[in-house]
């Protein structure tokens, strides 16, 4: 149990973390957001989660509010929690890149790489014992990150795995889920993720 004064340590430092963001001028998705009135998006949730959720990047919705998975996906992604008896305020929801690409692009591996320290900054701050990804973006750079052997293979074979990795913390599960976006577009996938999360449930 992480007590108050922890707490509030990881508060502070994932608010510096946004705050670094805001000027992080040396980005190209800095003057879109701002000719945009976007906001960057670092995340949201417990600072001591258990779980944390990465996705690839935010949308629209998401650059209009400042909230990770507020749009479509993100109700699909409530309804995964609720189905394993939790809310968004018992987890952690972030991306790796924290500014939106224009028209909900890919990211870019330039966008990638200079996003990804804060997200490794946050990881290390809220040390979730389980790093769920959603999509192959997220997963592939999770998979590198810890030098993983499954590094390189798809997500239709990853996901629904739990794959142990070190951390400077300690161990940590990596467990690979479609991310809900696809699932809008492919009614199969959404019936694929509520059997992903079950599985996720046994292990927490």
């Amino acid at each position: 149990m992480v007590n108050n004064a922890e707490l509030l340590k990881r508060d502070k430092k994932l608010k510096n973390i946004l705050g670094r963001i805001w000027i992080l001028k040396e980005s190209p998705l800095y003057s879109y957001r701002t000719e945009n009135h976007y906001y960057p998006v670092i995340g949201e949730g417990a600072h001591d989660a258990k779980i944390m959720f990465i996705g690839e990047a935010p949308g629209e919705k998401e650059a209009q509010t400042g909230r990770p998975f507020c749009g479509a996906a993100g109700k699909l992604l409530d309804q995964l929690l609720e189905s394993i008896n939790l809310k968004r305020a018992d987890v952690y929801i972030s991306n790796i890149v924290k500014d939106r690409p224009p028209k909900n692009r890919d990211p870019s591996p330039e966008e990638i790489k200079l996003y990804s320290p804060f997200l490794d900054e946050q990881i290390n701050i809220i040390q979730p014992k389980i790093i769920a990804t959603l999509g192959r973006f997220s997963m592939q750079y999770i998979l590198d990150k810890f030098n993983l052997p499954e590094s390189g293979q798809t997500i239709t074979r990853l996901h629904g795995r739990s794959i142990k990795a070190k951390t400077e913390y300690g161990e940590v599960i990596i467990f690979p889920l479609y991310h809900p976006a696809a699932a809008l577009y492919t009614g199969s996938l959404k019936k694929t993720l509520m059997e992903d999360m079950q599985k996720l449930l046994t292990i927490l």
